[in-house]
């Protein structure tokens, strides 16, 4: 028996489990707390798409009207022969299937196929286990396809029934939809969920909804849990909570879940277990409740949250780590990493250093509580975490990663010879120095993603964003050529964004990518929250929010912009211009070639991005930047240097990088003391130096330091791995 079943519903990822639960399940380690997880989304895929599931499915399903459904219905036994092969490639235990799949005569193939990316441009670098699994993915989604037409219409991989959780300002709709019979999908889910109770047998089932595509499972599964084991309690919990449910007031929510909590949830779930222990317990932290048959929200406990170094090691014990599966929808390199590949999840901070952007809930605890993590702590928590589930990649979840937090987390990393990848989402910030990117692609990041929103300064500035499109030029630039890879979220129809300014950052795009130093981007339309400032205060953004009553979910805002102006119409342009420049094609198209309406011609100089990456670096450093060396110790040779019938002592140090062997020679006496400054300073070593410590040291015994410092011999060792950090 255990005090709670931790539940995550279909449907969100299926290559790696949503962290919500396993992050409250390790806080409940540290207090004793007996709790069970569970991923009913992978759980409920893998009993569907195998050769049972289809078998069931295809005899259950309407007759198929469609072309491209009757096709699958025709293929019917290549798809029951096939589809446990093809999971378990997947799921990694069958690789050698990739050959079959690549051959192009293994898989059955309808609508998804006809529109194959280009594979030599996506997969020739990467590839055959790569393509087949593209490949593998369309064969998912045709069957997914048939689904949606024949058996049911919310079904979906990352979402489920998302259109009843979306904007859902009254209860009604979905409150309709679960006074009907429960969906084949449903019956799957409710079938796994029963088992795991009658094993289990929680005192509280704790549901996280992270998402929309989420809520209508939750109700389902809490349904479910009143209607046949009336003892045992619900609560809800996750990121659509947090956002959308702060204004909750409707009494039939309470048919399902007898308690819903907002934000951070480790101190409102103790409080709750307490209270289902302790029935005399009245105290709860963030807890809508019903009481005289109204909702109230009780926040009247004195305990303060946990501090983020109280909360414990994420604990992915009891999920099925071996059982999920690795898709690549999109041939894009760095979409795969949402999708492809099991990481364990982590947070650096809690909330953003930043928090100011306008289209942000900065409002929300989620962000503006701000909050990091000793690297110390973090690098245990990912060596924990290693020897848990066998897996060293990490994603980083955070609002946006700290710079300073990253540095310190790369040299721990380094310090104690972990070999990890990892990558996260930053903010374009100058703090980004080509340095600080070499150490952070020596530590095992491999790509990071950021906002650039609208590349336009003056939207930036409207925005809040403290960037400018030359600084994240910059910054991509140093990525980029330390070897990460770099996604771009690209935003248009901001408030009083003009069609003159879409076009003209389309032109910024355009460039980023023509000179390489953008790799990935994504453009999403503007909408506006609740929580924003936008949604707070309309009338300062020029806009007009559409106001209805809220009993039931409040984020997005529909609105209507004074300017007028229709965003709708950039939408496909924008999206396909951008898949052609990712492609590294096009780029000498006019932009008026990817629109089927006229637009203005850009008012960006054809050099603008180019001119931005011309401007010299200051090379001017400060006193208090630190110097750290992440090389390896070089074999030295002395020998005797001769001119005009003068000789003295020189040192030969030869470094091998993993790249390459390079020379450089020094002075004897300076290179004696180069050498034990490059122990000292090295990132294996705790000691901490900056630049005014070896200036004095040095000019203790020699000469001018910056004549020293910027010659030839150290200029090589700056390109080598001796690293200034400001």
């Amino acid at each position: 028996m255990k005090d709670l079943l931790l539940i995550t519903p279909p449907f969100t990822q299926l290559n790696t489990p949503y962290p919500a639960t396993a992050y409250i399940k390790g806080f409940l380690n540290t207090k004793n707390i007996s709790a069970f997880q569970m991923d009913l989304g992978i759980e409920v895929i893998l009993e569907l798409f195998s050769k049972k599931g289809l078998q069931e499915l295809f005899a259950k399903s309407n007759q198929p009207n469609s072309p491209n459904i009757q096709r699958i219905f025709a293929l019917k036994d290549d798809y029951i022969k096939t589809i446990d092969s093809v999971i378990a490639f997947l799921q990694g235990n069958n690789p050698t299937l990739a050959r079959q799949i690549c051959s192009g005569d293994f898989l059955p193939e309808a609508f998804r196929f006809e529109q194959l990316d280009d594979m030599e441009w996506a997969f020739g670098s990467m590839g055959m286990q790569d393509k087949a699994k593209h490949l593998a993915t369309l064969y998912l989604e045709d069957l997914s396809d048939f689904i949606v037409e024949c058996i049911d219409e919310n079904f979906g991989f990352s979402r489920y029934a998302e259109r009843l959780g979306r904007s859902a300002n009254s209860f009604d709709d979905l409150h309709s939809h679960l006074q009907k019979e429960p969906t084949y999908v449903d019956a799957i889910t409710l079938r796994i969920l029963n088992e795991k109770i009658q094993i289990v047998k929680p005192k509280l089932v704790c549901i996280s909804v992270p998402f929309p595509g989420n809520l209508y499972s939750a109700f389902r599964c809490a349904q479910f849990v009143k209607n046949n084991f009336p003892d045992v309690k619900t609560s809800m919990g996750g990121g659509f909570p947090n956002t959308e449910l702060r204004s909750l007031t409707d009494v039939r929510v309470f048919e399902f879940f007898d308690f819903i909590t907002l934000d951070d949830g480790e101190l409102p779930i103790q409080l709750i277990i307490d209270n289902c222990k302790l029935s005399i317990s009245n105290e709860f932290k963030r807890t809508f409740l019903l009481e005289n048959n109204k909702v109230v929200y009780k926040n009247n406990t004195l305990q303060k949250d946990y501090k983020q170094s109280e909360v414990g090691t994420p604990d992915y014990s009891g999920l099925l780590l071996d059982k999920y599966i690795s898709v690549i929808e999109i041939a894009n390199p760095m979409h795969s990493l949402w999708s492809d590949g099991r990481w364990n999840k982590l947070t650096m901070a809690h909330g953003c250093y930043w928090g100011k952007c306008t289209f942000c809930d900065i409002s929300l605890d989620y962000i503006k509580v701000y909050e990091p993590i000793l690297a110390k702590t973090l690098v245990d928590r990912m060596e924990e975490l290693i020897v848990q589930t066998g897996e060293n990649g990490f994603h980083f979840v955070d609002e946006a990663a700290p710079p300073a937090l990253m540095r310190e987390l790369a040299l721990e990393i380094i310090k104690r010879k972990l070999v990890v990848t990892w990558w996260t989402n930053i903010r374009f910030e100058k703090s980004f120095s080509q340095d600080l990117c070499i150490l952070l692609k020596a530590s095992g990041c491999i790509a990071v993603s950021g906002g650039l929103e609208v590349a336009s300064d003056r939207l930036l500035e409207l925005i809040k964003k403290g960037v400018t499109v030359e600084q994240v030029a910059q910054v991509t630039r140093n990525f980029t050529e330390a070897g990460i890879m770099v996604h771009a979220y690209l935003m248009y129809g901001y408030p009083t964004q003009t069609i003159q300014e879409t076009v003209d950052s389309l032109e910024m795009v355009r460039q980023l990518f023509e000179l390489g130093i953008l790799q990935s981007g994504f453009w999403h339309q503007f909408a506006m929250t609740a929580h924003s400032p936008v949604g707070m205060f309309p009338d300062e953004f020029g806009v007009i929010p559409q106001t209805n009553k809220i009993t039931f979910a409040n984020n997005d805002i529909q609105f209507t912009d004074k300017t007028g102006v229709n965003h709708d119409q950039f939408s496909f342009g924008l999206k396909k211009s951008l898949f052609n420049y990712m492609h590294g094609i096009c780029f000498d198209y006019t932009l008026q070639d990817w629109f089927d309406f006229k637009i203005p011609k850009t008012t960006i100089n054809p050099d603008f991005i180019y001119n931005s990456l011309q401007k010299e670096e200051n090379f001017n450093i400060k006193p208090s930047a630190k110097i750290v060396w992440i090389g390896g110790k070089p074999l030295t040779e002395i020998f005797t240097k001769s001119k005009k019938g003068n000789s003295w002592e020189m040192m030969k140090m030869t470094f091998h990088d993993k790249k390459e062997t390079f020379e450089i020679d020094v002075e004897k006496e300076k290179a004696d003391w180069l050498l034990k400054t490059l122990e000292a300073i090295s990132v294996y070593n705790d000691k901490k130096t900056n630049f005014s410590i070896l200036k004095t040291d040095f000019e203790n015994r020699f000469d001018d330091f910056e004549l020293f410092w910027y010659s030839k011999p150290i200029k090589t060792l700056r390109n080598f791995g001796l690293l200034v950090f400001s």
